[in-house]
C-alpha cells in the first residue's frame, strides 16, 4: 500500500491521535496481568511475602529486569504499593487478585494457555532475554531480526509512522539555532534528524546506523528531500566509538532498547565524543521519579520487556546516569505521545 510521506516536517496533523498511539504501545500490558494472575499466582505470593524487586526476583527465580517492569506497571495500576523499597499487595488487589479472597476474580480472566504474548512475558521473566518479535514463532527477537533489510525495513516503516507525529513536537521543543551538528545515533529513518533540520535553517545532522539499517536511512532520508543536509554513518554504536566533529547528540527512541549496562555505556561514549559544552539529548518515554507511573509509559515498558533488552527508565534513573557520564543534570522538554526530551551539556 502506498503511503503518503509529509512534505513539512514542522507541521503537525489538525487533530491529536495520542489516543491511537497509547493503544498500540499498551497492547501487551493486559497479558502481563494475566500472565501474573493466572499463570503465576502471583498476586497470592505476594500477598504472604511482601518484597524488594531483588528478593521477589529471587523467591520466582525470575530475572530483576522483567520483575521490576511488572511490578512498576502494577504500582501505576494500583495493585501494588511502594512501602521505601519493599512491594506490597494494595487493598484492590487483596480483595480481587488473591486466591484466598471470596472476591477473587482469577477465573474471569483468560487462561494463561489462551495466550500467547502472556506466555512469552512469563518466559521473558525466567529468563531475562527478549521474546521472538510480537510472538512470531518464525521471528528472531527484535534485536538480531534487525539485522535482516527486510525486517528492518518493515520496523522502520512503523516507527516513522510514529515519528510523523512526534517529531514536529520534538523539533519545535528542542530546537536551538546554537546547534551546528547533530549526531543521531541509532537514528533509524532519520525522521526526528530531518525533524530538527527543517526547524534549524544552519544544521547539518548525521545518522548514524550499522548495516543493513544505514541503507534504509538513506533511502528514507532522500524520499523526504533532506540528502543535502543529512547524512548517514554506517557504524555499530555498541562497538565503535562515536564520531568526533559534533557538537549535539540525540539519543530517540533508543536507550529504552537496552538494559542499565548499555544505557551507561553508550551514555560514556557520548561524553567521550562530544567537546566540553556539547549537548546530549535523550528523548523517550519516562516513568517519574518514583516510578509509580504515568501508566501509559508504564504499560508501554511491558511491550519493551517482551521485544527488548530494555525498558522504560525514570527520569531519576536518566539522570543519575547523565550524571555519572559527565553531564549537567538535565532539563526536561515534553514533546508528544507522552514522551519528553532530557537535555544535558557535557561539563
Amino acid at each position: 500500500m502506498h503511503r503518503a510521506i509529509p512534505a513539512d516536517l514542522t507541521q503537525a496533523p489538525s487533530t491529536d491521535p495520542t489516543i491511537l498511539y497509547r493503544s498500540r504501545d499498551e497492547l501487551y500490558a493486559t497479558d502481563m496481568l494475566i500472565a501474573a494472575l493466572t499463570g503465576l499466582d502471583f498476586f497470592t505470593g505476594l500477598h504472604a511475602h511482601p518484597g524488594t524487586v531483588e528478593e521477589i526476583a529471587r523467591r520466582f527465580s525470575f530475572h530483576r529486569r522483567p520483575v521490576d517492569v511488572m511490578t512498576t506497571l502494577f504500582v501505576a495500576m494500583g495493585l501494588l504499593e511502594r512501602v521505601g523499597e519493599t512491594l506490597r499487595t494494595s487493598d484492590v488487589a487483596r480483595e480481587h487478585l488473591v486466591a484466598t479472597s471470596p472476591w477473587f476474580m482469577g477465573p474471569y480472566f483468560p487462561k494463561i494457555s489462551d495466550r500467547p504474548i502472556a506466555r512469552d512475558l512469563i518466559e521473558v521473566l525466567r529468563t531475562g532475554k527478549p521474546a521472538r518479535f510480537a510472538g512470531r514463532p518464525d521471528e528472531d527477537d527484535w534485536h538480531r531480526a534487525m539485522e535482516t533489510e527486510a525486517f528492518a525495513e518493515e520496523f522502520l516503516a512503523a516507527m516513522d509512522v510514529r515519528g510523523r507525529f512526534s517529531a514536529p513536537a520534538f523539533g519545535k521543543a528542542v530546537g536551538d539555532a546554537r546547534y551546528r551538528r547533530l549526531l543521531d545515533v541509532a537514528g533509524g529513518s532519520g525522521i526526528y534528524a530531518c525533524s530538527l533540520v527543517a526547524q534549524s535553517p544552519d544544521l547539518q545532522a548525521s545518522v548514524l546506523e550499522k548495516p543493513p539499517v544505514d541503507a534504509v536511512a538513506r533511502r528514507a532520508i532522500d524520499a523526504r528531500g533532506f540528502a543535502g543536509r543529512v547524512d548517514v554513518v554506517a557504524a555499530d554504536m555498541l562497538q565503535e566509538p562515536l564520531p568526533a566533529g559534533y557538537d549535539v547528540h540525540l539519543f530517540s527512541n533508543v536507550l529504552h532498547d537496552w538494559d542499565v549496562d548499555v544505557v551507561q555505556q553508550l551514555l560514556r561514549a557520548s561524553s567521550a565524543a562530544l567537546p566540553a559544552g556539547g549537548t546530549v539529548i535523550v528523548h523517550d518515554a519516562f516513568l517519574n521519579a518514583d516510578k509509580t507511573g504515568p501508566l501509559p509509559i508504564a504499560a508501554y515498558s511491558v511491550l519493551l520487556m517482551h521485544v527488548t533488552q530494555g525498558r522504560c527508565y525514570s527520569v531519576r534513573e536518566m539522570a543519575t546516569w547523565l550524571r555519572d557520564a559527565g553531564f549537567s543534570a538535565p532539563a526536561a522538554v515534553p514533546t508528544a505521545v507522552g514522551r519528553s526530551a532530557l537535555v544535558a551539556v557535557k561539563e
